[in-house]
């Protein structure tokens, strides 16, 4: 790819085309700034892995032109990767108050603290980074001290909306901008990339103090054991389930340890100071049922989560059953309701009353509706919309609004790299983009040999089979051959292979009884021939080959 001298330029490498996985990169001559670096959860289209990162591998080759990574919010998609990917980026990390308080606890469980140079900008501060003049502008969302950036350049002005919405009460943190939006609008801007999550949902946005009231009074309503799944990043809505149950005369434990580190973060910064400290999990049986509102961690289904534990009866210290009540003061994230579903299905089996936003008014979304979107643009008046941050539907409909405002829309995929200016704005590359799988601490390739492997296990199982030679290469005692998920080692299909493979390897040539290689390599070529056809399957193999 060529990068030209001077030119300016956008390059999405997750976040267009689905939910999550943020990171966005801008160019300005030579020097790279990225933007929010986020991870995304597994759908059913990937049941090999459970976490997903964007492949940093384009910027990681140019670090060196790296400037900084800017983070816009907490959340988990924005400033979820950091930890993973920092280490391959090697950069100075601009976030503000709250998200440093998420992002150290987050490095100092990566061993990273004393690595990652951080630094903190006031919410609605200007800074530079590089030869990138920026501003925060403070915008509404489900997460303390949003931000979108402004990106003053020699060839114009962006705005980098981040996750925002128009909310006239949002009850922690201040509301959207709107007059400082106007005014950059009013100095003329090039292009405005903007999240497009909730952009096909029409009317004004519902507000966070509506579900304070509307929580309040379903609180006070209900008897038995309270509990409450909500994001845990969501301080806003965490307060308001903590002031309704201090209104119903009922005592506030929190469950989880996302939960714990967000109380943390938010009264090191000088939020839920309204709110009377929590009490933790151990405390909740010491309380009569009457007396306890439970903020729970679980909210989409995670295996490991509290709620999946308490659903099933596993969790150490917390049961639910009949008489209780679950509220999910949440949406689904598309992928999820499946997990989402058993959880509620596995409550409901114990005599839980599960509650949703289906059944009363317990949850509002964080980011703009259709009309917050149109009111973006008549404040910013860009020449170009860039829509980003949702699946294709909503990036189309996204698009299809901003035109109807006389704007011209860009549409990306991740990779696509958008000449801003000078001249006509238009694609101009395709950067290698993708998709990582956090394992275990390591960035594994989606399709590289592990988690191909993993996934041919998981559909077609695994067969493994061993025995023990002599010097000369001839089998010693009977071969044992395990097939763990695919056969049971008593049933007759399994004593079949057992004598098949038995057969098959006592026929190998004697020239390759001496090589190792070559001998086991041949014995998996038996053993799948005695898998044979039978099965309707093409399991992963392997053989161990133990000299004696």
């Amino acid at each position: 790819m060529t990068e030209q001298n001077g030119d300016f330029a956008f390059l999405p490498l997750g976040g267009t085309g689905e939910i999550g996985m943020n990171l966005n990169l801008y160019r300005l001559g030579e020097t790279w700034l990225a933007i929010d670096c986020g991870i995304g959860f597994s759908g059913n289209d990937t049941p090999e892995a459970e976490i997903l990162v964007p492949d940093p591998t384009f910027i990681v080759e140019r670090r060196d032109q790296l400037a900084g990574l800017v983070i816009t919010h907490a959340h988990e998609d924005h400033i979820g990767a950091v930890a993973h990917v920092w280490p391959l980026l090697q950069c100075p990390v601009y976030v503000t108050p709250f998200a440093g308080s998420v992002l150290r606890r987050k490095l100092g469980e990566a061993r990273l603290l004393n690595e990652v140079p951080i630094h903190v900008i006031p919410c609605g501060g200007t800074f530079d980074v590089g030869p990138f003049n920026l501003e925060f502008i403070p915008v509404t969302h489900s997460v303390p001290e949003a931000q979108s950036v402004v990106l003053r350049t020699p060839h114009g002005i962006v705005v980098h909306t981040g996750d925002w919405k128009l909310d006239p009460e949002p009850l922690v943190g201040p509301p959207t901008d709107i007059k400082r939006l106007k005014e950059v609008g009013d100095e003329g801007v090039l292009a405005l990339v903007c999240d497009s999550t909730n952009v096909m949902k029409p009317g004004p946005s519902q507000s966070e103090g509506e579900v304070r009231r509307s929580l309040t009074e379903l609180i006070g309503s209900l008897k038995g054991r309270i509990a409450v799944t909500c994001f845990a990043s969501n301080v806003a809505r965490v307060e308001s389930i903590a002031m309704a149950a201090q209104a119903a005369g009922r005592t506030v434990v929190l469950v989880g340890r996302s939960l714990r580190n967000l109380d943390v973060s938010a009264r090191e910064c000088g939020y839920l100071s309204g709110v009377l400290p929590f009490l933790n999990e151990q405390d909740v049986n010491d309380l009569p049922d009457d007396q306890v509102v439970m903020i729970i961690t679980g909210s989409q289904g995670e295996p490991r989560s509290a709620l999946s534990r308490i659903s099933l009866d596993i969790h150490p210290n917390i049961s639910l059953g009949e008489g209780d009540t679950v509220i999910y003061s949440s949406r689904m994230i598309p992928g999820n309701e499946r997990a989402i579903m058993a959880v509620q299905d596995n409550l409901s089996r114990r005599g839980v009353r599960v509650i949703t936003d289906r059944e009363h008014f317990v949850h509002v979304s964080g980011h703009a509706t259709g009309d917050d979107v149109s009111t973006m643009y008549d404040l910013v008046r860009p020449q170009f919309a860039v829509p980003v941050h949702g699946e294709w539907r909503h990036l189309t409909a996204h698009a299809a609004l901003a035109q109807d405002k006389h704007i011209t829309p860009i549409l990306l995929e991740d990779g696509d790299i958008l000449r801003l200016a000078p001249g006509k704005a238009e694609v101009v590359d395709t950067a290698p983009s993708g998709r990582l799988a956090l394992d275990a601490g390591r960035l594994l390739p989606m399709n590289g040999g592990v988690l191909a492997a993993r996934r041919k296990m998981l559909f077609n199982g695994m067969v493994i089979a061993s025995f023990a030679v002599d010097d000369e290469g001839f089998v010693i005692g009977e071969p044992k051959v395990s097939a763990p998920g695919l056969l049971d080692p008593d049933d007759l299909e399994s004593v079949r292979v057992r004598e098949e493979f038995a057969n098959a390897i006592d026929v190998i040539p004697d020239e390759l009884r001496g090589d190792d290689q070559a001998f086991r390599d041949a014995a998996k070529t038996a053993l799948r021939r005695a898998l044979g056809r039978k099965l309707q399957k093409r399991p992963l193999v392997d053989v161990h080959v133990l000299r004696v």
